[in-house]
């Protein structure tokens, strides 16, 4: 380099600070988790380069922050920001933004108060995930607040209350749904038979459409996806009485299922679809696939398969190539997902919430274990498992925050606590 004339070094160095600059950015956007079950709302990430096996002890442990409140919202990571939702006793219920750097707080909004705080069994506290579109984050309290912020400030744009505007009726855990923008809509579901799903301009608030079905079903714990079936685009949402589907330019209700909501008290898993075919389950009813078919004004539901024993419970389950991976009880399954076969299971970590990238399932223990699992159906591979250290005290309630990754980085929620972990080669 000393042979270098001068006038060329500088222009090497200048080259080569603009491509490192070039090169973190598209790194620093490439592995984004915007929304509820990241890009594509589906728990999948397009991450690779992924740590293949962990270490003994886990993969490296970036920081650990205990102060970010109580809840069980899953964070969602956006360039330097980390978004949640929490709350500080039952009347302020607050989004937060805070640093990946360090997990330190950047600013904090309060939207409301804690949802239904006497339920039964009494777990109260924020439950949703936010939602990530541009400049704008989109949220909802448990107690049925709706509201849009400014990414970087936490500055109020607009707030809508579920209960007091649309005569919501959330289940008796209160609301927690992920809200879902979709274009100009955000989608959302009040619950009840004065909106029992509802479509808002995204920039204002202003009412775009009002679904209202003919059971006025209560709101679930599910969160709505987007699909298209036949030619015509479709909101689909587990409601407190059955899987729907309903279109997107006017709310109107195409489709009903109800098998998989029968005896339930929770429907939390949310919908899972496939080219026509949609997985829905909750853990006293069962899991269930079927075939929406139809034209725009006629739609019809046939049920391919119904069992008690497939993946069912609050930690969601993921599609990989054609196989289901998800929990059901204590143990981990592998399913195909056209025939509802069980292919392995095993008991892992036990209940658990999952996510996937790289061909690696993570999998997150209601107990605070964590496992590194491998995503094929040739059988169960575990690549690794730790336990988080210095947990929170979350009295009888569970570690339910489902794992998020995002540029390179591992992060998990419980209760107060927030770990990042490095998992990148």
């Amino acid at each position: 380099m000393n042979n270098i004339p001068l006038k060329s070094h500088h222009i090497l160095l200048s080259r080569s600070l603009v491509i490192f600059l070039i090169s973190s950015a598209f790194l620093l956007n490439a592995g984004n988790w915007p929304q509820w079950g990241g890009v594509e709302r589906d728990g999948n990430s397009s991450e690779t380069g992924l740590l293949r096996i962990w270490p003994e002890v886990g993969p490296k442990l970036n920081w650990q922050v205990k102060d970010i409140g109580s809840g069980y919202s899953t964070p969602v990571v956006v360039n330097n920001y980390i978004y949640i939702l929490s709350n500080n006793g039952l009347n302020d219920e607050v989004v937060k933004a805070l640093s990946v750097l360090d997990g330190k707080k950047l600013w904090s909004a309060r939207i409301g108060k804690v949802g239904n705080p006497d339920q039964r069994p009494n777990y109260p506290g924020a439950r949703s995930t936010v939602t990530i579109d541009g400049d704008a984050v989109y949220a909802l309290g448990s107690n049925g607040d709706l509201v849009c912020l400014k990414a970087n400030t936490g500055q109020m744009i607009w707030k809508k209350d579920l209960r007091r505007d649309f005569s919501g009726k959330p289940g008796k855990w209160a609301y927690a749904e992920s809200p879902l923008v979709d274009g100009d809509y955000l989608i959302c579901t009040p619950g009840g038979s004065d909106a029992t799903l509802l479509a808002l301009n995204k920039k204002n608030g202003d009412v775009v459409w009002k679904s209202v079905t003919p059971e006025g079903d209560d709101a679930s714990y599910s969160s709505p996806i987007a699909v298209e079936i036949s030619g015509t685009k479709q909101y689909v949402q587990f409601l407190s009485k059955g899987l729907v589907g309903v279109e997107s330019e006017s709310g109107r209700l195409l489709w009903r299922y109800e098998r998989t909501a029968q005896k339930s008290p929770a429907n939390a898993l949310t919908p899972i679809a496939y080219q026509g075919l949609i997985y829905s389950a909750a853990s006293r009813s069962g899991g269930g696939l079927v075939r929406v078919t139809g034209q725009k004004n006629q739609f019809k539901v046939e049920e391919l398969y119904f069992s008690k024993k497939l993946p069912n419970g609050l930690g969601g389950a993921v599609k990989v190539g054609d196989y289901l991976y998800g929990t059901s009880g204590p143990m981990l399954q592998c399913v195909e997902f056209s025939s509802g076969k069980v292919v392995w299971e095993n008991r892992c970590v036990g209940s658990a919430s999952i996510c996937q990238a790289d061909g690696r399932l993570y999998v997150h223990g209601d107990t605070d274990d964590m496992a590194l699992v491998e995503a094929t159906p040739e059988a169960y591979r575990e690549k690794g498992r730790f336990t988080l250290p210095e947990q929170p005290d979350r009295g009888r309630a569970k570690a339910w925050a489902y794992p998020v990754i995002a540029n390179g980085r591992l992060y998990v929620r419980d209760a107060g606590s927030l770990w990042s972990y490095q998992i990148r080669e």
